[in-house]
């Protein structure tokens, strides 16, 4: 090698210096400089303004696969094909272009070659640094693999223990605890597998698909669907059914789970989403099985042990969820029983029709105080009532139980009108249930005439703080009665004056009570709810009583209600045909 060999960018040395030749006091050698590159622990090599290696030291010879006298006067990108395109050249481009230092990390290919002695370095991650100068440009190529890759774990456990807090958080903070469990499987992906399916057994052992997800946008809708239908048609021996009967977790390829199913919808959905593997782990609560997490794993992708552990704990947490979805809807199905045991069917009363209607939340947490009744004072006298006690759980429950049989009392044995019989109720609890507070609507619908043979009624009602009751004339004209608000609410002040207004109601017309939990929503006024309401009305008067009750729940509720929802319906017999 001669001294121009040598020569890097923005210093000449002597050519006698190289040689080996005495020079000034402290300067290095030529051969001092040789021997120093040579031991350098990265490659290291100068290349000219054409990319031509000048000089290129051991590190640089292992690393490309090449001896020192194969590259010299060579092309980097003819001696590394690879290198030609992509970051590498556009960086190192630039930074020649720019005159100023650069570096980056990328992945170092396996060398293209032709001949030569194969390079004893296997393919990495490699930070390269170009100093560029006058003459060409100075390269340092450094394996930091294990770096990348300690920096790659370091993440991943970070994003291991960031997901189990965050399910933990989910999962144990959720009122709705299988929307939860529906949302969990947007948790696991991508951070230990590329798809999920979360499946929940419920207490009668059936078992059902609550949610889906896929890390490729293009596979979510077929994710979903072959979540809808793959229950049914998964044999005996798949690994789902395994798990869900041996309650053990289960790894299988998914050609082998191709191989056991019947062709159907269900197969070709499996087929197109395309994973390599299926790790189905179960759900375990009270020493059952209680659901299976189906973790699907594209080609590629390793299935490590941190982070089938990490799933392990996911599948525990999700266990302990399913546990109390099932808790609470024991809770709820005890607390819905003691509402329904306590709000008895209505009377038959001659001349009208009543129809009532209960639907719990959707939370047992929720369960409350909603109740209605119907019934006959002393005199005959038909009476409605449409209530609820404040507060969300058992406790409003059997409080509704005790108001509701103390009205009824107060109003059989008084035969009194709406006004005083809410008064003695008020009275009642403030002796009784001071801890109470409820709302009220009491009407009664008296005869007209000495025998009300004609049909006509007087709907006589006192609100006490419940939304307003709603008329509809037999044309099917809609009233709303009294204000948005009636007058003080039950258990405040038991000595406050209540109003008892009276309209007149024709043969055919109908009177609707309801509680709250009809018209009030979330980001929703009052006024707007009893708006909708009113519009529904309209559109639905002329229907059969039940059928108006059951569609107006329908059309207002849009499934299952985040408050407990009481209905009655009055509906006066129409007027008879005139006699000629």
């Amino acid at each position: 090698m001669d001294s121009a060999d040598l020569t890097l960018p923005g210093r000449r040395t002597a050519a006698r210096d190289i040689a080996g030749m005495p020079g000034p006091a402290g300067e290095r050698t030529g051969a001092d400089l040789v021997r120093f590159l040579d031991a350098m622990p990265a490659a290291f090599c100068f290349l000219d303004a054409s990319w031509r290696f000048r000089y290129a030291n051991t590190g640089a010879e292992e690393l490309i696969g090449r001896s020192r006298a194969d590259l010299l006067g060579r092309s980097l990108w003819d001696v590394v094909p690879a290198t030609a395109g992509g970051d590498m050249a556009d960086r190192c481009r630039s930074a020649v272009d720019a005159g100023q230092p650069a570096t980056l990390e990328i992945p170092w290919p396996a060398p293209a070659r032709v001949e030569g002695p194969a390079s004893t370095q296997p393919p990495g991650w490699h930070e390269i640094r170009v100093w560029p100068g006058p003459d060409g440009v100075a390269v340092e190529i450094q394996d930091v693999t294990e770096r990348r890759r300690a920096a790659d774990e370091a993440g991943r456990a970070a994003a291991r223990t960031a997901l189990v807090a965050q399910v933990s958080a989910e999962l144990s903070g959720a009122l709705d605890g299988e929307s939860a469990l529906g949302r969990l499987a947007r948790l696991v992906v991508p951070v230990l597998t590329d798809g999920c399916i979360v499946t929940v057994v419920d207490r009668e052992g059936r078992a059902r698909d609550v949610g889906s997800w896929h890390a490729d946008p293009a596979r979510r809708e077929l994710m979903a669907q072959y979540a809808q239908v793959r229950l049914e048609a998964l044999p005996a021996g798949s690994p789902v059914a395994r798990a869900l009967r041996a309650g053990t977790p289960i790894t299988e390829t998914i050609d082998a789970v191709l191989r056991m199913m019947r062709r159907g919808p269900a197969r070709d959905l499996l087929a197109a989403i395309a994973p390599a593997t299926a790790v189905v782990l179960p759900l375990s609560a009270e020493g059952r099985t209680v659901g299976v997490l189906t973790l699907y794993q594209d080609a590629g992708r390793e299935a490590r042990a941190d982070d089938v552990d990490t799933a392990r704990l996911v599948a525990d947490q999700a266990g302990l969820a399913v546990a109390r979805v099932h808790l609470q809807s024991q809770q709820a199905q005890l607390v819905e029983g003691l509402q329904r045991s306590l709000l008895t069917d209505p009377p038959e009363i001659p001349g009208m029709e009543v129809v009532v209607r209960y639907v719990p939340a959707a939370e047992a947490a929720r369960v409350g105080g909603d109740w209605y009744d119907a019934f006959l004072q002393r005199d005959g006298t038909p009476v409605v009532v449409i209530g609820d006690v404040v507060g969300h759980d058992t406790a409003a429950a059997a409080a509704m139980g005790q108001l509701r049989g103390l009205l009824r009392g107060i109003a059989h044995h008084s035969g009194a009108g709406p006004a005083e019989v809410l008064g003695g109720l008020d009275d009642a609890i403030a002796s009784m249930h001071t801890d109470t507070l409820a709302t009220a609507v009491v009407a009664r619908l008296e005869p007209v005439g000495p025998t009300g043979r004609c049909g006509r009624r007087t709907l006589r009602w006192t609100n006490a703080g419940h939304p307003p009751p709603i008329v509809v004339a037999p044309g099917g004209s809609v009233e709303v009665l009294g204000g948005a608000r009636g007058d003080l609410m039950l258990g405040v002040d038991a000595s406050a004056a209540r109003a008892e207004p009276a309209a007149g109601l024709a043969p055919g017309s109908t009177v609707l009570l309801y509680t709250d939990g009809l018209v009030e929503r979330r980001r929703s006024t009052l006024d707007e709810g009893t708006a909708r309401l009113v519009e529904q009305v309209r559109e639905l008067a002329g229907l059969p009583l039940p059928r108006l009750c059951d569609a107006l729940l329908e059309r207002l509720l849009r499934g299952t209600p985040e408050d407990d929802v009481a209905l009655v319906a009055v509906r006066l017999a129409p007027a008879p045909p005139a006699v000629p």
